[in-house]
């Protein structure tokens, strides 16, 4: 198989970062050109699925290959020229590798955006230079800001058909950069782009010289990023107990998983949740061997130095920094399912590796996206693709960190006991937490470059 692929070594790649990445935007925005563009002019797609797009743009009376059709993989995709899936792409550069989520853009698809955004870094958020920020321009900007999405790119689309106006791309920039700050997002970075022409997408745009920022791959190649956990609160799920018992290991008690966040050393004082019992750590075994350090997100077994009660879906944290433990949870949720959330309504709740019963107490508000951030106080239910506030009383206390304060321990699933569907995304904690002064105050003096 050949490929138009610039070659890269296994070593120029083991040296590079990751970067984990998702699209979003309204109905013909042009994400999937985008994307196909971001594939085609990177060298990253192999030639006969070049090919392959070509033969199908030609059978669709199209002269030039429609690059969007090297995401849109689902055939009703394809038949109504829409996104409808999350679709999942893989490619990488001389300077980083990426994962990009190219997520849906109809409002019915609002929990596919979810699904995608979840563990990315960074969201590129496109705007139609026709059409301005519309109400699922809002909706996206407030996902990424409730799944705490550290840098958004507003990428405005289809200059050409605005004759690249610069006042045109000032004042969409100008406004979605104030509404996204006020929500909380840290880094926003507008770029004037032409998917379909290639303008600022990997090459600069020769129609633009009064644009003097990054192309979008340049900024996505070059945006900072961290993985390191390590500085993060340590946080151990316990995934599962192993007990041997055999004649060489008969008193043998440890407890397996994968380290969400922090570090973890032999002799560290802890506690184990939601019990709240202490001990210390005796012992860490990692790849069949022992070590005295471990450290997100390796697989380990720890080993304590008292025979505490310990089982699957217990947390083990820092003596001096554990989680607060409580039956009352209040977040900030997603629904995701066609059958409403209502009061009253019974469910497991799913944390972490811990799975416990809950009920539905109240939905103090519902967040109305079309009309800025209002509140719909105390709605009957919260439909599919409604974001809101639920308040839960869980029948087991769970050690539940804020979300804000952790991606992995401050967020949890409910789903149906019955026949174990996902219902909802939660994020615990209030909604937009960090969208006051700090946020606004940095989007004010820094305002949005080009």
């Amino acid at each position: 198989m050949t490929s138009t692929t610039n070659p890269i070594t296994a070593e120029a790649l083991s040296a590079t970062t990751l970067l984990r990445f998702a699209t979003a935007g309204s109905v013909d925005d042009g994400k999937s050109t985008l994307v196909g563009r971001l594939l085609h002019d990177s060298k990253s797609v192999l030639t006969d699925q070049l090919e392959a797009v070509e033969r199908a743009s030609q059978s669709r009376g199209q002269e030039a290959p429609d690059l969007a059709l090297l995401t849109d993989g689902l055939r009703a995709e394809r038949e109504q020229g829409i996104t409808i899936d999350v679709a999942y792409r893989y490619f990488a550069t001389a300077r980083r590798r990426f994962i990009l989520a190219d997520t849906p853009g109809h409002v019915q698809y609002t929990r596919n955006m979810v699904t995608g955004a979840s563990t990315a870094e960074l969201a590129v958020v496109l705007v139609d230079a026709r059409n301005g920020v519309v109400e699922q321009t809002r909706r996206h900007a407030a996902v990424a800001a409730l799944l705490r999405v550290p840098h958004v790119v507003l990428a405005v689309n289809k200059m050409d058909l605005v004759d690249y106006a610069e006042p045109v791309f000032a004042a969409i920039a100008e406004e979605f950069t104030s509404y996204a700050a006020s929500l909380g997002v840290p880094d926003i970075t507008a770029i004037p782009i032409s998917a379909l022409a290639g303008d600022n997408v990997v090459e600069p745009s020769a129609h633009m010289d009064w644009y003097g920022g990054p192309t979008v791959l340049e900024h996505l190649e070059t945006v900072p990023v961290s993985h390191d956990l390590t500085g993060c609160l340590p946080r151990f799920p316990v995934q599962y107990v192993i007990r041997p018992q055999t004649a060489e290991h008969p008193d043998y008690r440890g407890y397996a998983g994968q380290i969400a966040s922090g570090m973890f050393r032999v002799g560290d004082p802890v506690t184990v949740l939601p019990s709240g019992r202490t001990t210390t750590i005796a012992g860490i075994d990692a790849l069949g061997s022992s070590v005295d350090t471990a450290w997100a997100p390796q697989s380990v077994t720890l080993l304590l130095a008292d025979d505490l009660d310990v089982s699957r879906g217990d947390l083990i944290a820092p003596a001096g920094a554990a989680p607060a433990v409580t039956q009352d949870v209040r977040a900030t949720v997603c629904h995701l399912h066609e059958r409403p959330l209502r009061v009253g309504e019974r469910v497991l709740l799913k944390h972490a590796t811990r799975t416990v019963k809950a009920i539905v107490k109240e939905l103090p508000y519902r967040i109305d996206l079309s009309h800025g951030l209002a509140h719909d106080n105390d709605p009957e239910h919260l439909e599919v693709n409604d974001i809101g506030a639920v308040v839960l009383r869980t029948a087991e206390p769970l050690p539940l960190d804020a979300y804000a304060d952790s991606r992995l321990t401050g967020s949890f699933l409910l789903i149906d006991p019955a026949d174990g569907t996902t219902l909802t995304a939660g994020m615990a904690g209030e909604a937009f937490a960090e969208r006051a002064s700090a946020a606004a105050a940095a989007a004010d003096d820094e305002g949005w470059d080009f």
